[in-house]
């Protein structure tokens, strides 16, 4: 696991979120009472508790970034069983790519969202966005977040 932080404005924030990559869930209701009670579903919240936790320690007990920021998601996705050899090299080659459920943009979503007042302020900071999905034996998410190049 690649984890790293410094006080330089030029540093490079990077970790690893083991396991299968979770999309952000939408928020659910219930009745309480006369009135009504929003909540996240406990498979989001508990991916992002796991996210918080690999951002708290890739910190190393820094101070949130500031300034514009550029953020770097791959995810990397369990190879299904149901996969034939030939398919499940082809995977393993990155030569066949998850186009399955979870969309990328809602886990970038759940990641960004767990990173507030961590890695930065407010996941509005983030200016730049490259994410991909891949496969492999052993999922997992790595992210990077780096200042953007000629920002203060």
């Amino acid at each position: 696991m690649k984890l790293g932080a410094s006080s330089s404005p030029a540093a490079v924030i990077n970790f690893v979120v083991d396991g299968q990559p979770v999309a952000k869930g939408r928020p659910r209701f219930a009745r309480v009472g006369k009135g009504v009670k929003a909540y996240t579903p406990a498979k989001t919240a508990t991916y992002e508790r796991q996210v918080s936790w690999a951002a708290k320690v890739a910190m190393r007990g820094t101070a949130p970034m500031s300034g514009p920021l550029e953020l770097s998601v791959s995810l990397y996705m369990q190879i299904p069983a149901s996969f034939s050899k030939a398919k499940r090299a082809q995977a393993m080659a990155d030569t066949l790519r998850p186009t399955t459920k979870p969309d990328l943009d809602n886990v970038v979503k759940g990641i960004k969202d767990a990173c507030n007042n961590i890695v930065w302020g407010d996941d509005s900071q983030v200016v730049r966005i490259v994410a991909s999905k891949h496969y492999a034996a052993r999922p997992f998410a790595a992210v990077d977040v780096k200042p953007v190049e000629g920002s203060l």
